[in-house]
């Protein structure tokens, strides 16, 4: 195990870094795409309501791995040969971060339907009496109460999204678990170099987890 750390120490932490910064790339369209789809699922928009419930039972009943090879593979193949439009071409970090959004996406729509949902009717009501327009009212009164209990569970999805960028190696990203593979190839040193990356990522996510925790308090405090 030492000499994996002394020969292959820098690879695999290079490669987790690569590994956070998958999670992060996802994890920050991740919340783009969830703000916009969990309002649009509290609207009283049928159309609205309607798109964001396809959208996450869409995403969430496909298999990630199914998800990446569909737009590493499928995606360029639909644009490039039975659109014809061609020269469209995905590296496995973009392709990747766009698997990790929809995924991570569509779990944090849900995360933000519920914390808006939490907030008691009456904030909205109370707002617009008093004159102001609802994107207003949602953005100025709602959110900033929604997002207090919304913040642990977006930490823990980004830890959940951070396990899941292993699944990624399937397309070539050198994450972690891909570059595990190839130090294992190298060393025949299975045991060792899978405890290593276990390690790693455990020591990772208790920091994250710590992290969440003394946030949640701060903002319990500041409540």
């Amino acid at each position: 195990m030492t000499r994996i750390v002394a020969t292959y120490g820098q690879i695999l932490a290079a490669a987790m870094g690569k590994t956070l910064l998958l999670a992060l790339y996802g994890l920050f369209f991740a919340c783009i795409i969830g703000m916009v789809v969990g309002i649009m699922s509290v609207l009283k928009n049928r159309f609205c309501r309607a798109f964001a419930a396809v959208f996450v039972n869409l995403i969430r009943g496909v298999p990630m791995i199914v998800l990446a090879y569909f737009i590493f593979f499928g995606v360029p193949y639909l644009w490039n040969t039975i659109l014809g439009i061609g020269g469209l071409t995905l590296s496995a970090l973009q392709a990747g971060s766009i698997c990790l959004a929809l995924n991570c996406g569509a779990y944090m729509a849900e995360i933000i339907r519920a914390g808006i949902e939490s907030v008691d009717i009456g904030q909205m009501e109370a707002a617009r009496s008093l004159g102001m327009p609802y994107w207003r009212s949602m953005y100025r009164v709602v959110l900033p109460q929604a997002i207090r209990t919304m913040i642990p569970s977006i930490i823990n999805q980004f830890i959940i999204t951070l396990k899941d960028t292993s699944i990624l190696s399937v397309i070539g990203f050198p994450e972690l678990v891909n570059t595990a593979k190839n130090v294992v190839a190298a060393t025949f040193m299975s045991f060792q170099t899978w405890a290593i990356v276990g390690a790693m990522y455990l020591i990772v996510i208790l920091l994250l987890q710590r992290a969440a925790k003394v946030l949640e308090r701060r903002l319990r405090y500041g409540a």
